[in-house]
């Protein structure tokens, strides 16, 4: 059976043992991804977090209100399969980092840039044995690559649940840094997801706000938190 069903066939979703891990089954009959595998999840927590919103669905099935059965698909379609190019593709923002980019003024700006920022460096520094360097302006400087390959190993060594829900704590955050701060509990998500817009809250203080661009910005953040969701729900085992 496909997961995504037009409408609503079964009475109850109950979580199952499979494998190494639980799947879910709809009136006896398990749930596949799109692609048609099994979908089999790493917790206990995170297949009743899908039988959750799977009993949550009423008549045509949506699958924007299901987050959790969406990220594991993705995680089992997508990210399974081609691990090696998404850790990659994630690791390389370590060149690239958010945090290492400065404005080059006004004083305010760069002030308030390296009181929230370079506490995050010390951390990564401390935390993960690594140090990035910084620089005024947007012209891209390179990282030291013992330090890129420092932080590339320890992508490309998460599982494909634990680097879905990493992609999305870094691609959206724009910053390696924010990621491994928010997958390691440093500070809570939203603190971390508040950090990651310092530029664009300092651009809204000084010209006002954009319906469309704050709009955008609540999709973002309500995405970051879903993902650091998921992280966490493929580590609590029940």
């Amino acid at each position: 059976m496909s997961a995504w069903a037009a409408k609503r066939f079964w009475k109850a979703a109950t979580v199952v043992p499979a494998g190494d891990g639980f799947t879910v089954h709809l009136d006896g009959r398990p749930v596949k991804t799109p692609a048609k595998a099994p979908l089999i999840v790493p917790t206990h927590a995170m297949a009743v977090a899908i039988a959750q919103e799977w009993d949550a669905q009423e008549g045509q099935i949506d699958p924007r209100t299901m987050p959790v059965t969406r990220s594991a698909n993705a995680a089992i379609d997508k990210v399974a399969v081609q691990h090696a190019e998404v850790a990659q593709m994630i690791a390389d923002y370590g060149d690239s980092d958010l945090l290492c980019y400065r404005a080059p003024g006004p004083v305010e700006l760069i002030q308030r840039q390296a009181e929230a920022w370079d506490p995050l460096l010390d951390w990564a520094e401390a935390e993960l044995g690594v140090r990035l360097s910084t620089a005024a302006g947007v012209i891209h400087v390179p990282q030291d690559p013992a330090v890129l390959a420092q932080l590339s190993a320890r992508v490309h060594g998460m599982d494909h649940f634990t680097l879905a829900a990493f992609h999305d704590l870094v691609s959206l955050s724009g910053s390696l840094i924010l990621g491994f701060a928010a997958q390691m509990d440093h500070r809570p998500a939203e603190e971390i997801w508040r950090l990651s817009r310092l530029d664009e809250d300092w651009q809204i203080e000084q010209w006002g706000a954009d319906d469309e661009a704050e709009a955008m910005a609540a999709a973002k953040r309500s995405a970051f938190l879903h993902a650091k969701t998921f992280h966490d729900l493929s580590r609590t085992p029940n």
